[in-house]
């Protein structure tokens, strides 16, 4: 099998009709502050306990095409000995890898922030891939201010999330490509749609420029929101027709699959967006200021599968990421 039919194969399980993606690759700070919540110590094992209780989820694979893994756990086994990864496996789930290092202030651009984790990517990717991997994922953020992201931000994390996807797609490995322009802030719909429409036509651009095939890639976008401290909340029905304008704008018919995240969204108010951007064909809404309240960090982040044909133009596929 080539590389191209590796990703081909990977991809068409992933954009599986009434499926999504799970993201169970929280950082050891996450998972510690989760599980300190509800009286449980964070330790290798109760970490191990966890996700075999997640993987082996009796029907899991009716509803989940993929699951991403934090390194630690791609190393571990579930009680009979078997890789977890390969537990998902034998129930028809993919196993996914989260493979960037962590964010660090971008030089020259104060405010911004840059993502780290290019050095020896090719090399871990081939170790991720022999314990069960076929695809990966790969965060920017972007904080929003009247000044921020500044022009050398959008173009440097748009050139590190294209480096990446192109090293993942050389060593037969999906790229999930997630800019995520971050609910932190006061600032308004209109700042975030600006921002949004800026980060998303560097991130194709760049995706271009590196020869990334985009028939064979994740697009994993915020949503357009104003900031948490932007009184009042916008509606549904206006953050689903700036998100999906912004989409038409920036995303090319070539992508198969668009994954939201709810990007600090409570469960209840990212589900009714989901379902606004999933509902039939809407009449362009015109921008208006707002803000969606947000829920603490530790708090599971609920989404759900939306139909195929959500979106218009160049949309071709709008679902569900969710975070245990």
């Amino acid at each position: 099998m080539t590389t191209r039919d590796e990703l081909e194969a990977t991809i068409a399980r992933i954009v599986q009709p009434g499926k999504g993606i799970v993201a169970a690759d929280e950082s050891m700070p996450t998972i510690t502050k989760r599980f300190k919540a509800v009286g449980i110590d964070s330790t290798e094992e109760t970490r191990r306990q966890y996700r075999q209780l997640l993987f082996t989820t009796r029907g899991v694979s009716e509803f989940v095409a993929g699951f991403i893994l934090f390194e630690e756990t791609l190393g571990q086994k579930a009680d009979d000995g078997t890789p977890l990864a390969e537990v998902l496996v034998r129930q028809g789930v993919l196993p996914g890898i989260k493979v960037d290092k962590g964010t660090t202030p971008l030089p020259n651009a104060d405010g911004d922030l840059i993502t780290q984790g290019l050095d020896g990517l090719s090399e871990r990717l081939k170790a991720y891939k022999a314990q069960g991997a076929r695809f990966a994922k790969w965060r920017e953020v972007y904080g929003v201010t009247d000044r921020n992201p500044t022009p050398l931000g959008i173009e440097a994390n748009a050139e590190v999330l294209a480096r990446y996807a192109a090293i993942c797609q050389s060593e037969g490995i999906v790229p999930i490509v997630e800019p995520e322009v971050l609910i932190d802030g006061d600032h308004t719909l209109e700042r975030c749609y600006e921002v949004s429409d800026a980060v998303l036509h560097a991130v194709f651009n760049a995706l271009h420029r590196h020869g990334v095939r985009l028939e064979c890639m994740v697009l994993k976008p915020s949503m357009v929101l104003p900031g948490k401290g932007h009184p009042p909340k916008a509606s549904p029905e206006v953050v689903a027709a700036n998100t999906l304008e912004v989409l038409r704008r920036n995303v090319p018919a070539a992508v198969p699959t668009i994954n939201f995240l709810s990007g600090g969204q409570s469960p209840e108010e990212a589900t009714a967006n989901l379902n606004a951007l999933g509902g039939p064909r809407r009449k362009r809404a015109r921008r208006s200021a707002g803000v969606l309240s947000a829920a603490e960090d530790e708090q599971p982040r609920a989404r759900r599968q939306v139909p195929r044909g959500a979106g218009e133009g160049s949309v071709t596929r709008v679902s569900a990421l969710a975070r245990i």
